[in-house]
């Protein structure tokens, strides 16, 4: 008789899960759901953190994602764990192997994969149900998109390779280089990975935030300057002014998602600049923009959606270099049973408090 492996004996203790499923708009519920089990070429996770993002809350406030999901479905995608299972033809990876496993993976082969657009790809292959005990892997996610995370490497840092990969792809897409001037709008977690990832990168950075907390965060994570949204205070003029000769920045990179930002960032940049429109508003949003700047100005207008294989990569060497400052990212742990609590409390957040990511731990907060 064949022994039964580890993995096989815990599918058999406990048929099901706790996870966080989401079913619509502010409608997130726990609740038991059968357990995973790897098909070919996937590994099952056991959780080790997951961490909450912005586009999770964009999510649960509209009910819906037009490329990610669907409701009902296990919800969460910043994710990293160890391998408890591992399915037939699996080579790369064995048992209690630690991982991060990023949210998707590109096909490879279809036009936009062929001309370097892998986050462009025509079946991009998409994986949430982070805010789980455990998590399936799909074979492409393993195959293309699922790397080894060294023993001294928490967890809860190296969760945040998928964020961090779309801020390294947007940032390449930028143009932006060591001596560049740069202004980052927002100070959320994408905003103020922006900032450091572009101060790493020798861009002096101006970060326009709204709150009292996030001004010295921005500083934190390395904005040489900052200008604060306030009543009275042109934001734009503000801004500008901090910029060489006052003529605007060489890069703009609009991180909040409202069509006023959008405009701002225009009115920002300097003639032959570059504004990347971060921020994605909900669809049908419209935004009104002064083509005569635009032409006579010769600004190149971009938006950056998603990551690629190889910046997740570039993300990945950040972290486990200790270049990024994973430490300030975290700013609070929580259990999986809080999870629902959680994004209600980040839909009511107050003006105070700093608050970027929050690790949550199936298996209970490390003490």
């Amino acid at each position: 008789m064949r022994e039964r492996g580890w993995n096989e004996m815990i599918v058999e203790m406990n048929e099901v899960m706790t996870a966080a499923v989401l079913y619509g708009k502010e409608d997130l519920r726990l609740e038991a759901v059968p357990m995973p089990r790897a098909g070919a070429g996937e590994v099952v996770l056991r959780v080790g953190a997951a961490l909450t993002c912005g586009t999770d809350l964009k999510v649960y406030k509209r009910g819906y994602h037009a490329m990610m999901l669907k409701p009902p479905i296990p919800f969460g995608h910043e994710v990293a764990g160890t391998v408890v299972e591992v399915g037939a033809g699996v080579t790369r990876f064995k048992l209690g192997d630690r991982v991060v496993a990023l949210n998707s993976a590109p096909c490879d082969v279809c036009y936009f994969c062929q001309q370097g657009q892998q986050n462009l790809c025509e079946d991009l292959l998409f994986n949430n149900g982070a805010y789980a005990e455990l998590i399936r892997i799909p074979a492409r996610i393993v195959e293309k998109n699922t790397l080894l995370v060294p023993d001294e490497i928490p967890f809860e840092y190296a969760a945040l390779t998928e964020p961090l990969a779309c801020v390294v792809r947007g940032l390449e897409e930028s143009g932006a280089k060591a001596g560049s001037s740069m202004i980052v709008i927002g100070a959320g977690p994408i905003g103020l990975m922006f900032i450091h990832v572009a101060a790493l990168s020798g861009v002096r950075v101006i970060a326009v935030v709204k709150r009292d907390d996030q001004v010295e965060t921005a500083k934190l994570f390395g904005a040489e300057q900052v200008v604060q949204i306030r009543e009275g205070v042109d934001a734009v003029a503000a801004a500008r002014a901090l910029t060489p000769e006052g003529r605007g920045a060489d890069v703009v990179i609009e991180a909040v998602a409202t069509p006023m930002t959008w405009e701002w960032a225009v009115d920002m940049v300097r003639k032959g600049g570059v504004v990347n429109f971060f921020g994605g508003p909900p669809s049908g949003t419209k935004v009104a923009l002064d083509t005569n700047r635009l032409h006579y100005g010769d600004i190149t207008l971009k938006a950056s959606f998603h990551h690629s294989p190889e910046t997740c990569r570039t993300a990945f060497e950040l972290i486990t270099s200790g270049r990024f400052q994973c430490a300030d990212a975290i700013t609070g742990r929580a259990e999986l049973a809080e999870v629902p609590g959680l994004f209600v409390k980040m839909m009511e957040r107050s003006t105070g408090g700093r608050e970027i990511k929050i690790a949550v731990f199936p298996g209970g907060v490390p003490r």
